[in-house]
């Protein structure tokens, strides 16, 4: 077993080809979660980019449906985040890849997809340490003809745009205030959210954005990218979180 989450249980499998693959085995227990299993499904068949996990297959002849999924070696980006000492470099680039992949949902395909639940732990690195975004059961199609979905409030605390959560409607914006704390947690290599920090400090969102308009941007910054990065890119892209 590779992993478990709320949506199902994660295990590495080997095809008759030999090569290994993730089958994530869904939790399916009533209507919401079979609605989905058939989203990720639906969702993962109509998107091929590199950064983005491939989906190989399903099998729907078993109790419990199963997905297959190209095998990620590396973990995820939480997981580095934490224990890794990446260079600015590295950073860099996995913002980037990330953002390609976002930027890849919303203009190339039709209608565009909104990807909901944007975090550090649903992006997965393989042993190019090159990022692949992953899990896809919370996505929403945005119809042609509309700017926003009124929709059930669904994400992870940390990462949810305010705006979301007060009004219920969904927009590309949601995905872009996710994406942000993605970034200020590649900055600071802290946690979304954690109560083990000072109150002020436990929002990593609200304690990075009074760290900027404050001046202190550089006393919350990761140790290991201060004497490593360069001090423009550095403040691009905190503008940019």
């Amino acid at each position: 077993m590779k992993g478990k989450g709320g949506h199902g249980t994660v295990y590495k499998g080997i095809l008759a080809d030999s090569r290994v693959v993730a089958i994530k085995k869904s939790k399916i227990s009533g209507q919401i979660e079979i609605e989905q299993f058939i989203n990720e499904m639906v969702v993962l068949s109509q998107i091929n980019h590199k950064n983005v996990v491939k989906l190989l297959g399903c099998c729907l002849e078993t109790e419990v449906p199963l997905l297959v999924y190209e095998f990620i070696t590396n973990g995820t980006l939480l997981d580095h985040i934490q224990e890794s000492q990446f260079s600015w470099s590295m950073r860099l680039k996995i913002a980037i890849e990330i953002s390609e992949a976002l930027a890849y949902l919303y203009s190339a395909i039709s209608p565009p997809f909104i990807r909901r639940d944007v975090k550090t732990a649903n992006i997965l690195l393989d042993d190019n340490l090159t990022a692949k975004v992953s899990y896809f059961e919370a996505s929403k199609r945005v119809p042609t003809d509309q700017m926003q979905l009124t929709t059930l409030v669904q994400g992870t605390l940390g990462y949810l745009d305010p705006q979301y959560f007060q009004s219920s409607h969904l927009t590309e914006k949601s995905d872009v205030y996710s994406f942000g704390v993605v970034l200020a947690e590649l900055l600071t290599s802290m946690k979304a959210l954690s109560f083990i920090r000072p109150e002020n400090e436990r929002n990593l969102s609200m304690y990075f954005v009074s760290s900027m308009k404050e001046g202190h941007l550089p006393h919350i910054l990761d140790n290991n990218i201060v004497n490593d990065a360069n001090v423009e890119q550095i403040i691009e892209v905190a503008n940019l979180a």
